[in-house]
């Protein structure tokens, strides 16, 4: 048997770095349906999982495997799920169920171009606002996007680590080509990797309230069989999990949910700035777009324009302050995204007229030449 950590230097893909990442968060159960271009996740899981006694099981479509985890996750275990664009849109009645029900899991998504079937096996980044708002009604979760197969490994432990801590769905946004490029990852020793493990309850079990938050907001989780009360609905419900069919109940529940994100921003939202420091032209890009950006900057600099780049590596929740802070200071925004603009109106939204934002998109199918931002650039400052 395989360690459970295969440490050391790798030639391997982002979706293979995804999974090896959820082995190495402590993932044991993996439920999915095969898609493009997510399959390597899904295959690499089979074969590793037994390696740490784990399980996989390929279930009939994308809402059983979204269901799948949800359940295993109340058993104790850390749970995870990959698909793409359909199979996406088939989970997201699901993801909701994990929102409401405060489920800790992670789902990657490998995007690629939509809508429909599009192209199965071409780039795309047209999920990005059906991560935030694709199941009904208002809610918070996390999403990340990884730029890279090393990031990818460290991204996936990371959504492990902000599941079980805020008790929340949370989504790796790749894309085909950092999903299938192959690159170096590093896979370090176990005992370097920071794991945060779900807070069990304590106390009399008789008094126990399933969604009774604590300091940070988050509500500690039992598993069933502990001995504890566990109800776990779908409906509005109160502390306790029972059913709470009244305007009071939802106004409490939806401030427990929201409010778990919304106060606790500064742990969760990432980022990374390049030659930001006097930047007056500010490229905003996540996923591999993130690498036509580097090379703009750089050009543009070398063209006289005082460019910089912003990544975001979490794009939900959406840092708005530091974009408004941004803003306050700059010539204008580039958001630079394999879709038609969906990032962008946020960003658009957050500059709020302080300045100008502008979007070198594309519809999906390749990744965008930095030559089209440089143009932009001209064009514009």
């Amino acid at each position: 048997m395989r360690p459970a950590v295969l440490t050391g230097e790798h030639y391997i893909n982002g979706d293979v770095a995804c999974a090896e990442g959820a082995i190495a968060a402590g993932c044991r159960f993996f439920g999915a349906y095969p898609i493009t271009p997510a399959t390597e996740v899904a295959e690499h899981m089979a074969e590793r999982l037994p390696d740490v006694g784990g399980a996989f099981i390929q279930m009939e479509d994308e809402i059983a495997a979204m269901a799948s985890i949800i359940g295993a996750a109340w058993t104790g275990v850390k749970t995870m799920t990959s698909t793409s664009g359909p199979g996406f849109s088939l989970m997201m009645e699901n993801l909701g169920l994990a929102v409401i029900t405060e489920t800790p899991c992670v789902i990657i998504n490998v995007q690629r171009t939509g809508p429909s079937t599009g192209l199965p096996t071409m780039t795309g980044q047209g999920d990005m606002m059906q991560a935030r708002w694709g199941s009904h009604g208002d809610y918070e979760l996390i999403a990340l996007a990884p730029s890279s197969p090393q990031d990818c490994f460290y991204q996936t432990i990371r959504a492990f680590n902000l599941s079980e801590k805020y008790r929340v769905p949370v989504l790796i946004m790749a894309d085909e080509i950092v999903g299938h490029m192959s690159e170096k990852v590093v896979i370090p020793e176990p005992d370097t990797i920071h794991l945060i493990e779900r807070l069990k309850p304590t106390g009399r079990k008789d008094r126990f309230k399933l969604y009774q938050a604590g300091p940070n907001g988050v509500a500690p989780m039992p598993s069933i069989g502990d001995g504890y009360n566990i109800h776990v609905t779908g409906l509005t419900h109160d502390e306790r999990g029972y059913p709470a069919m009244n305007v009071e109940a939802q106004h409490d529940m939806m401030a427990r949910l929201k409010g778990k994100i919304r106060n606790n921003l500064e742990d969760i939202i990432e980022t990374e700035n390049y030659r930001m420091e006097d930047a007056e032209i500010v490229i905003v890009s996540y996923g591999i777009s993130v690498r036509t950006g580097l090379s703009a900057v750089d050009r543009a600099r070398e063209m006289g324009y005082k460019a910089g780049l912003l990544r975001l590596i979490t794009v939900w929740p959406f840092p708005e302050a530091m974009i408004r802070s941004i803003a306050s200071r700059v010539k204008g925004f580039i958001t630079v995204e394999i879709n038609l603009g969906q990032v962008h109106y946020e960003v658009e939204r957050c500059a709020g007229g302080q300045a100008a934002a502008y979007l070198v998109g594309d519809a999906g199918g390749k990744i965008i030449h930095p030559d089209k931002v440089i143009a932009r650039i001209q064009e514009k400052f």
